[in-house]
């Protein structure tokens, strides 16, 4: 039997790709968290809920009424105890003692006594009152009775009838058992709701006088935030002001320092209030705690003015509502008044606002200027605010030299007679001679004729520190810059204060940081009008306002350095200053360049028109008539005495000593000689103009041949 055999190996069928095969990793299953115990999720859940903020508001409302009604309750005992004893007296006269004022505690001592005299009065006729009650009800009983039978024998006789007699007896007798039972219906809820009455009048008191501790109050009250100052508070704060003695005093007096305080009055946005320190206790040790005493009034420190009124040992407080100083006061009337002129002599620049909420106005009649501040605190501004106004007087004639040369002053192109405009030393040469011009202008002034009146020439410089700073010599050796004998232009600017103001020649400055090295102690206390914005420390407020008004609280070196911009302190006697205090804090009014040149361009509507230098020329060759060409640029044609002064403001060296023999003289020959026109004799400018033109037509044809 044969076997066949099938052999694999024969006509094998091709190899097949085995499957991809994927690869599961099985991740197994952590281990199950332990449980958390019932009683630690409970202690959370418990602990949370104590710690949340609506639990912690529920329970502060609940401890803050409840503490009302214990409040109340001292509040209440208090004043029956004030009302039964003399205890308001003893206070009052302590309170006197501490204050020093013995006529007063004499007086309070001697009311006390009276007091104590009545009230023992009082007590023995207590002692006789039971008997004398005891008759006046007798007789009021007898009396009673009797009257009431002999109504009702009178109605017994009307209608004939004897019951009658009883019947009113009867009805009182009715009327006050009727009022028993009432009583007697009345009484036991009366009774049972009486502890609750209490607890609500408790309540009332000391609900209305805050009478809890500061941790259960509202967040608002507790906080501070808009509160209003009260007397408790104002004294709250000096006692906690850090001055022992001021705490002791106030611990001492039995009315707990209120007889400290004058009355409190709205003052502008905010309070003010004289508080009359106790002995031993010093103004200025006030004056430097002014942080902590803002902060105890729940204000900001620029929210807190502290002035030394005229009464002695008395500062007093001015108190801003809070945040009341950081909104703008509104634009000036000079932007919204297109009517609004300016008087020189009689008017007052409107420069803002002071703290009471008042305009605040600047008279500008024969006072030098001096405003002073750190960079960007609106100290141009506020300078050129003044200027504004009182170029609306066209009797007022302007020097001005800016020498931070920005085009802040550009707009008085053609309002002022000089408008010198940078910060180089070539600058400060052209305003030093301009200065020393105005000086040679107030002399010729002062040698005219007694009873002359002269028009303001008001002599501005801008970032003055510049010129005083500056190392340059001239010719001579004398420096431009510096504080000494040789410097020219501190010595211009002294002379103008020295005498200019008899003449009305006034000197206006604003600089920036004074120091004795950029702002001369001479030239400082030679203003009589000194303002100062934002600085750095005291001693420079010092330097910008002078001892006297930071002494008497004025403090520029606490305003807040770009929050406060255009806020000054103000030292002067032009402007309207509180009784008793050295200075005036103002915000003034922001004019912006805009409104700048609409108002000199009413101001040149006002004028004939002005011809502004930008450049004073020193020692050059000059030419006549092309000087004259230029100073009628702006006139079709000018009286020859008004040609001769526009000529010397030009150049005092070169005209300054001209007459009009003088003018007719270059004239003569020219074509453009003085002729005469409504009677006076006048310069017209086409025929100067003709005159030049054909003067270079001929120099041309000269040079060509």
């Amino acid at each position: 039997m044969s076997e066949t055999v099938v052999s694999l190996r024969k006509n094998p069928e091709p190899p097949v790709d085995p499957a991809p095969v994927t690869t599961l990793t099985v991740v197994p299953d952590p281990a199950p968290a332990k449980p958390v115990p019932l009683w630690l999720r409970s202690g959370r859940a418990i602990r949370t809920a104590a710690t949340h903020e609506r639990t912690r508001t529920a329970g502060r409302t609940i401890a803050r009424h409840s503490l009302y009604i214990h409040g109340g309750a001292r509040i209440i005992t208090k004043r029956a105890w004030d009302a039964r004893t003399p205890a308001r007296y003893e206070r009052y006269m302590r309170t006197a003692e501490a204050a020093g004022n013995f006529e007063a505690a004499a007086e309070w001592e001697e009311r006390g006594q009276r007091f104590r005299d009545a009230r023992h009065r009082r007590r023995m006729d207590l002692l006789h009152s039971p008997l004398d009650a005891a008759k006046g009800a007798a007789v009021t009983t007898g009396m009673g009775i009797g009257g009431l039978v002999l109504i009702g024998v009178a109605m017994a006789v009307a209608t004939k009838d004897a019951t009658e007699v009883v019947t009113p007896l009867m009805a009182v007798i009715k009327f006050i058992n009727l009022m028993v039972t009432i009583v007697q219906v009345v009484w036991g809820p009366a009774v049972s709701l009486a502890p609750f009455l209490a607890l609500l009048a408790l309540w009332a008191v000391g609900s209305k006088q805050q009478a809890a501790p500061a941790w259960a109050l509202p967040d608002r009250v507790r906080n501070g935030e808009g509160e209003p100052i009260t007397p408790s508070i104002v004294v709250k704060a000096l006692r906690d002001l850090g001055v022992s003695t001021l705490r002791k005093a106030i611990k001492e007096m039995g009315d707990a320092g209120a007889s400290m305080l004058g009355p409190i009055t709205i003052a502008g946005c905010g309070i003010e209030v004289d508080v009359t320190l106790p002995s031993g206790v010093s103004t200025i040790e006030v004056q430097q705690r002014r942080r902590k005493l803002a902060e105890n009034l729940a204000r900001h420190e620029h929210e807190v003015f502290i002035t030394i009124p005229q009464a002695a040992r008395t500062v007093r407080l001015w108190v801003a509502d809070s945040g009341a100083l950081d909104e703008p006061i509104g634009p000036s009337p000079l932007v919204t008044d297109d009517t609004m002129t300016a008087d020189y002599a009689k008017g007052k620049a409107p420069w803002g606002q002071d703290l009471r909420g008042d305009a605040a106005g600047l008279s500008l009649y024969q006072r030098h200027l001096l405003i002073t501040g750190l960079s960007n605190q609106g100290k141009t501004v506020a300078l050129r605010s003044l200027a504004l106004w009182l170029a609306l007087d066209k009797s007022v004639q302007f020097l001005m030299g800016d020498l931070k040369g920005v085009g802040d002053w550009a707009m008085f192109d053609g309002l002022a007679q000089i408008l010198i405009q940078g910060p180089t030393d070539e600058h400060v040469i052209q305003v030093t001679e301009m200065v020393e011009g105005a000086v040679e202008e107030m002399n010729r002034r002062i040698q005219a004729p007694p009873g002359t009146v002269f028009p303001a020439l008001i002599v501005l410089v801008d970032e003055a520190q510049v010129a005083f700073m500056c190392p340059v010599k001239d010719e001579e050796g004398r420096y431009y810059g510096g504080a000494k004998a040789t410097s020219r232009y501190y010595m211009a600017v002294r002379k103008i204060h020295n005498q200019g103001r008899a003449v009305n020649v006034l000197m206006w400055q604003g600089t920036q940081d004074p120091t004795n090295e950029n702002l001369p102690k001479l030239v400082r206390e030679g203003a009589h009008t000194r303002a100062s914005l934002a600085l750095g420390t005291e001693s420079q407020a010092r330097m910008a306002l002078g001892d006297k008004a930071v002494d008497g609280g004025a403090a520029p070196n606490l305003l807040r350095p770009g929050l406060d911009q255009g806020t000054l302190v103000v030292a002067s006697s032009g402007i309207d200053i509180p009784k008793g205090q050295s200075s005036i804090t103002v915000r003034t009014h922001y004019v912006d360049d805009d409104a700048a040149v609409a108002l000199t361009d009413r101001a040149k509507a006002l004028r004939d028109g002005v011809t502004t230098l930008t450049l004073i020329d020193r020692g050059e060759d000059r030419d006549p008539l092309a000087d004259i060409a230029a100073v009628l640029a702006d006139a079709p044609r000018l009286r020859t005495q008004d040609v001769i002064k526009r000529l010397s403001a030009l150049n005092a060296d070169a005209y300054g000593d001209w007459s009009p023999g003088d003018l007719t003289r270059v004239l003569d020959g020219t074509g453009a000689e003085p002729y005469k026109s409504d009677g006076r004799m006048v310069v017209g400018r086409d025929q100067i103009t003709r005159a030049l033109a054909h003067r270079d037509e001929s120099d041309s044809a000269s040079a060509s041949e």
